[in-house]
């Protein structure tokens, strides 16, 4: 009977061991089977509605959390670098020097920052399929635009919160996401970018990882500090190593349930050619950035942003090179179509999904250089395009327009139109001048587009004379010109503006062909290749990422690496080795407060984590919490290994890269004088009384009708 025991306990531990920690899961269905199965932990509305409300989505791309009763926000010092850089001059470098405000008098507002909390979700497919049926093409995708437009435009009336149109399962289920804007948001800490980007390019997607990747702002409301009852309570002791963890944040984008033919398009067509971009626009920044200190300061956030860009790219793209992992994908939708052909009523109904994609995706072949190499570069040149299509499309029906000029998102557009940030005409110049060449190159002289936007010039005449004749780095321009509505817009003298009006018509050209050849095709069929996965396996995995709020789970784990072991967790021991192995040389040098303040400091102190989270792009940020929902890690990077975890997930190696809550706490007490911070965070101080009024209760996801 022992033996039989034994034998049982092995296989059940086997059993859990299948289970992937796969998943980036919507909180309307969360794992609770997996969770159950592989940890033994029971999930709970209550648990998820605090997690949700506890969550933080940064509008520029990004993920964080409440930490505090005060409206304390914590997210990566990368997500909040570009606040940063805006609130930055000259003689005041955030960026090099950071940044600590000891009272709230001291918290500096930020240019613009939107951040949004997930309160409501509602389920509408019902109400969308409806609108669409007997539809095909390019009428779907219009009927489609007019329903979802109502909806949105309806929602924002009714409950006054902002709302997002989300589409689930390759067009399966649509959503309505409800968010609880805020755009009074302060700095209120930010370490130097040397110890949060510590280790540079060379490290970036790597580990073992020595960064202390993070930055707090303060959210106020009514020109006070924002009061909440859903925030992540602090542990500095973190995780211990093999326990159960979640991230809760905003995963980008992921592309698992394309279909295959899609995946080798992107594969042949537009990651090198994307790649080769990134590549062109990384050296004419280096070299503007050359030019000066000054130039540095300006082009340093879009250099680490490129560089990153293209080094995760370029780790995605090995992964569609890799004839294992295409295999896969084909084998997986040959088992798929192959589940849905044996069914007579699912052929019908689905079946013909997959070569209907193929034959779209051929015919964008077609237009493909068209299509990737017509637009402009530059925060300027894509104002006036703003302003230009604001002009066209205010005169269509509502849900005629494009989705960011509906009523529903109009004001959001225009918000961000009119923004303060600073503008450099010499930097917006070199970025334009390089898209114009590589348009000209290779696209030829003799393109519709190349001509309208050179005129007869050279790349580097037609830059400079739209850059330095326009009046679009100042905010009141934009203003006056979308108050004087199209008259104003089509008879102005502004060479931005009139390069965009001439460009505008191109474009629509394209988009006319694109709903009518490619998109409208392409939205129907996955919508029955996303219905035929739900007929075939039911919502065994969750939908593709979409900057929308998801969980995933996973444990506190290292892996295999080298021919070694990468451990679980690192410590400020290795931070100060690697500086000294590399002679502190410009990526691997220490911040002075670092060299100074080395004999004040515990050196056993745990620095970085890895985890078996399934995360992307986008969860820069996102908590790290315990069962307790008790915050044990800030997410800030994923490994090498990990990169090609847009098309599949591999538990065994990837691994996603957080900072440490123990460093945190560490630094701000022995090297930031933030011990103010440092208390507000592991709640030594009094938090201020909650909001005597409820927090708006979230709508019960409206679970679609099983037929």
């Amino acid at each position: 009977m022992k033996h039989l025991r034994n034998i049982a306990v092995l296989m059940l531990a086997l059993f859990a061991m299948s289970i992937a920690d796969e998943g980036m899961w919507t909180f309307d269905n969360p794992p609770k089977k997996q969770l159950k199965d592989k940890y033994g932990f029971d999930i709970t509305q209550e648990w998820l509605d605090h997690v949700r409300l506890s969550s933080v989505r940064f509008n520029d791309g990004g993920s964080g959390s409440f930490v505090s009763a005060n409206g304390l926000v914590m997210t990566n010092h990368h997500v909040g670098a570009g606040q940063l850089q805006k609130m930055s001059t000259p003689e005041k470098d955030y960026i090099k020097t950071g940044f600590y405000a000891r009272t709230s008098a001291e918290e500096v507002k930020c240019v613009d920052l939107e951040l949004n909390v997930l309160m409501e979700l509602e389920n509408v497919t019902d109400k969308v399929m409806t609108a669409i049926a007997g539809k095909n093409g390019g009428e779907a995708m219009q009927a489609r635009r007019t329903v979802l437009a109502q909806l949105q435009k309806e929602s924002n009336d009714r409950t006054g919160l902002r709302t997002d149109l989300v589409t689930l399962y390759n067009g399966a289920e649509y959503w309505l996401y409800r968010y609880k804007k805020f755009t009074d948001v302060r700095l209120v800490m930010a370490p130097e970018k040397q110890i949060a980007f510590y280790g540079g390019d060379p490290d970036n997607f790597t580990f073992p990882r020595y960064d202390v990747d993070m930055c707090f702002f303060r959210i106020y409301e009514n020109d006070k500090p924002y009061s909440t009852t859903n925030f992540l309570k602090w542990k500095t002791a973190g995780a211990a190593d093999g326990e159960l963890v979640f991230t809760s944040g905003h995963p980008g984008s992921t592309n698992r349930q394309q279909t295959y033919a899609q995946i080798e398009y992107s594969r042949d067509y537009q990651y090198p050619a994307r790649l080769a971009t990134f590549k062109r626009t990384i050296a004419v920044l280096k070299q503007y950035s050359a030019l000066g200190e000054e130039q540095h300061r300006r082009a340093d956030g879009m250099i680490f942003g490129y560089e990153n860009s293209q080094k995760a790219m370029t780790g995605e793209y090995q992964g569609l090179l890799d004839k294992n992992l295409m295999a896969k994908k084909l084998q997986d939708e040959s088992d798929l179509r192959a589940k849905i052909n044996a069914n007579p009523e699912w052929k019908t109904k689905y079946g013909w999904a997959w070569d209907s994609v193929a034959s779209a995706m051929n015919k964008t072949k077609s237009r493909f250089k068209e299509l990737t190499y017509r637009g402009l570069s530059g925060s300027m040149a894509g104002r006036a395009m703003t302003i230009a299509r604001y002009a066209i499309e205010s005169k269509k029906p509502n849900g005629e327009r494009l989705p960011q000029f509906q009523d529903a998102m109009v004001k959001m557009t225009l918000e961000n139109l009119y923004s303060p940030a600073p503008v450099y005409a010499d930097m917006e110049e070199v970025l334009l001048t390089d898209r114009f060449k590589e348009a000209q190159e290779m696209l030829g002289s003799n393109d519709p587009w190349v001509k309208a936007v050179l005129n007869g010039k050279t790349p580097e005449e037609a830059a400079k004379y739209y850059i330095s004749g326009t009046a679009l780095a100042d905010p009141a321009a934009r203003k006056t010109l979308i108050e004087g509505g199209e008259a104003a817009i089509s008879k102005s003298t502004d060479p931005l503006i009139q390069l965009a009006l001439v460009v505008v018509p191109i474009g629509d050209e394209m988009r006319s062909w694109q709903d009518k050849n490619i998109s409208g095709v392409i939205a129907m069929s996955s919508e029955a290749t996303g219905k035929g996965r739900f007929a075939a396996y039911g919502k065994e995995l969750p939908p593709d990422a979409n900057f929308t709020l998801r969980l995933s789970y996973g444990q506190v784990k290292g892996y295999p690496m080298n021919g070694t072991l990468a451990p679980s967790i690192t410590t400020m021991y290795g931070l100060y080795d690697r500086a000294h192995s590399f002679a502190n040389k410009p990526d691997f040098e220490l911040p002075q407060r670092f060299k100074d303040g080395v004999s004040k400091l515990n050196l056993s102190t745990p620095m970085n984590l890895v985890s078996t989270n399934d995360i992307i792009g986008g969860n820069s940020g996102s908590p790290v919490i315990n069962a307790k929902a008790e915050l044990v890690g800030l997410i800030f990077d994923g490994n090498i290994e990990s990169l090609p975890g847009r098309f599949t997930y591999s538990e065994e190696k990837n691994r996603a890269v957080s900072v440490h809550p123990g460093v945190m706490i560490e630094t701000m007490r022995k090297l930031y004088d933030a011990n103010i911070l440092a208390d507000e965070l592991e709640g030594i101080i009094a938090q201020p009384a909650p909001p005597k009024e409820s927090p708006a209760k979230p709508v019960k996801p409206t679970a679609k009708k099983k037929k």
